[in-house]
């Protein structure tokens, strides 16, 4: 990938500020310690890693500081947060991919993200780079091009017209080494099938939308890993319900023919199964609430490329408004409270979620930022502060079978760890409050965020 000249400065200070030289021990010492497993609080713990490897954690009196010693009295520390719905190569945006959005995650704690639709070629350069100490980043699960229907209007995507494509398809992404298949929404019925048959046969996850030709039972049936923006269940949760495979459908329409216990049938099959929820709450609500919600007031404004404020966002808006002329604003309003409700029910029933934000792709869905606000959906949807940070913590590690490396702070994971002002276990709107980074071992400081973050909003002005 060939990189502009002008947005190597930004590039130098982000290698500079993660000293990819040489692995090197750090210590934190007396901070306190968030197990995000239960939520207890280690008061004076110090933390020593080595390389990019938790080498030890214990009380501070045991402890002795090696190496660079990061002083933690009256902090907290909690692990790396991830991202589990990002598009960092994407249709428009894709040009601001490596200048842009993974710098962004960094500043902002995001040390891991599944990339859920980008162009093969960049985001496997890009994930290459970063497992090699190359470029600065979050390290990423990746997809690469979307799977979707005949007609689909995604640059980032692989149009998909009979079984024997999508196969194709699955097996090309397989070979290429994407890390799982993801499927959009237009999707033909028999090629999903086809899909998920060959997806078995190569031992590759898909994961994605729920197709509108498919149930959401039989995405379960299929073996799909996780549903993005709680689709299908709304329609699962209708009597209209086949009516949907190949009709129009709205928040109206799913409020109109709403059925408790459709839902609650839906509910149960997806917690008896574990079938994995990332309902990208901000998101969600930015789209039905889009005429609604004035994003020139957002105060992290100045990290959004000029281009995304001043054109790609207002073209979004206008599209997401024609889509939504049968619903009127009070309508639309009920559906996103629908939403909690919906969530509340879910996590009741135990079924296991993940923080995902869908950046860049939507509108006022800037990197990194908009993880933080996730979080403080998944507060309002009646998450307890413990349970939204695990949806960004310990459920990425439980998902993808990884708990000794990820999502916690002990001996032997990796050192992807966050060092905050205050707790978010008080008020989750803390995980931003941010002094320190650890990706991969190498540690940012406050002043090299603030640096960073710096140069990234002398970006976006000029992008």
């Amino acid at each position: 990938m060939r990189i502009r000249p002008e947005y190597l400065s930004a590039l130098a200070v982000l290698t500079a500020v993660t000293r990819f030289a040489a692995a090197q021990t750090l210590t934190i010492a007396h901070v306190n310690l968030i197990d995000v497993t239960d939520g207890k609080v280690r008061p004076d713990t110090t933390v020593t890693i080595e390389g990019n490897r938790v080498a030890s954690v214990g009380p501070s009196a045991a402890n002795p500081n090696r190496g660079l010693v990061v002083e933690g009295r009256g902090q907290y520390l909690i692990p790396g947060l991830w991202d589990m719905h990002t598009h960092v190569y994407f249709d428009n945006t894709a040009a601001d991919g490596t200048d842009l959005v993974i710098p962004l995650f960094l500043a902002n704690g995001i040390t891991g993200v599944r990339d859920m639709g980008s162009e093969l070629d960049p985001v496997l350069h890009a994930r290459e780079e970063i497992a090699a100490h190359r470029m600065a980043g979050p390290r990423m699960i990746v997809s690469g091009p979307m799977l979707d229907g005949p007609k689909s209007h995604y640059k980032s995507a692989i149009a998909i017209v009979t079984p024997e494509d999508g196969r194709r398809a699955v097996d090309m992404l397989k070979n290429r080494g994407a890390d799982f298949v993801k499927i959009q929404s237009g999707v033909p019925r028999e090629a999903y099938f086809a899909i998920a048959d060959e997806a078995k046969k190569k031992s590759i996850a898909f994961e994605g939308h729920v197709p509108d030709a498919i149930r959401a039972s039989e995405a379960v049936a299929a073996g799909q890993r996780s549903f993005e923006h709680l689709i299908g269940i709304f329609e699962a949760s209708s009597p209209d319900e086949d009516k949907y495979l190949s009709g129009k459908k709205s928040p109206g329409a799913f409020l109109k023919t709403y059925d408790a216990a459709r839902e609650a049938a839906i509910i149960q099959l997806l917690a008896k199964n574990g079938v994995w929820q990332c309902p990208t709450l901000y998101w969600e609500r930015g789209q039905w609430l889009v005429d609604a919600i004035d994003y020139t007031k957002d105060p992290d404004l100045g990290y959004a490329a000029k281009t995304w404020v001043t054109k790609e966002w207002p073209k979004a808006r206008k599209s997401i408004l024609k889509s939504l002329d049968t619903d009127p604003l009070p309508v639309r309003e009920k559906f996103v409270e629908h939403e909690l409700d919906m969530i509340r029910k879910l996590h009741a029933a135990k079924v296991p979620f993940l923080a995902g934000t869908d950046t860049p792709a939507g509108v006022d869905v800037i990197p990194g930022v908009s993880l933080h606000l996730e979080l403080q959906r998944f507060v309002a949807a009646g998450f307890t502060p413990l349970e939204a940070l695990q949806t960004a913590t310990l459920n990425p590690a439980k998902y993808y079978g990884k708990l000794a490396e990820y999502g916690s702070v002990q001996k032997g994971a990796i050192a992807d760890l966050v060092l905050l002002r205050a707790n978010p276990l008080d008020d989750i709107r803390n995980t931003r409050e941010i002094s320190g980074v650890v990706a991969d071992g190498r540690y940012m400081s406050q002043a090299d965020i603030d640096q960073l973050r710096e140069k990234l909003k002398q970006l976006a002005a000029a992008r």
